[in-house]
C-alpha cells in the first residue's frame, strides 16, 4: 500500500501510472476521489460537533454542580470503589483427614489423592471414614 500511496501523491509518478488511462476512465477517478473527500468532510465535521456538544454538556453539569455546591474532589470522595476480583489461587476447603504415625494429612478432595488416603482405602476403609 505504501507504493500505491507514493504513486498518488507524487505527480510524476501519478502521471506515468495513469498515461494508458482515458480521458472518461480519468474523469471517473476524478469523480471517485471527490466522492471520498467530501465523505471525509463529512466525517471530520460529525466529529467536530460531536464534540462540541460534548463541551457543551460538560460545560452544563459544570454550572449545576457549581449552582449545588459540589466540586469535584467531592465527586471521586464518593466515587464507589471498584468490585473486588475473586483472588486467584484461593485454597479450597479441605474435605478428608487421616492421622498416621502422628503425621496428619489433610486432602481437597480434588486431584491426586494421597498416597495415605490411598494405603487407607486398600486395607478396607472408605472416604467417609476420613471426612471433617
Amino acid at each position: 500500500m505504501s507504493d500505491f500511496l507514493d504513486i498518488l501523491t507524487h505527480g510524476r509518478r501519478l502521471q506515468g501510472a495513469v498515461k494508458d488511462l482515458t480521458v472518461e476512465e480519468l474523469e471517473s477517478v476524478v469523480e471517485k476521489l471527490n466522492n471520498i473527500i467530501e465523505k471525509k468532510h463529512a466525517q471530520a465535521e460529525a466529529e467536530i460537533q460531536a464534540q462540541k456538544e460534548k463541551l457543551e454538556k460538560l460545560a452544563e453539569i459544570k454550572q449545576q454542580m457549581a449552582d449545588a455546591g459540589i466540586d469535584i474532589s467531592d465527586l471521586q470522595e464518593v466515587a464507589e470503589p471498584k468490585a473486588k476480583r475473586k483472588s486467584a489461587g484461593k485454597k479450597r476447603p479441605v474435605k478428608y483427614k487421616i492421622t498416621v504415625d502422628g503425621d496428619t494429612t489433610a486432602w481437597t478432595g480434588v486431584g491426586r489423592m494421597p498416597v495415605v488416603f490411598k494405603q487407607a482405602l486398600e486395607s478396607g476403609k472408605s472416604l467417609e471414614d476420613f471426612a471433617i
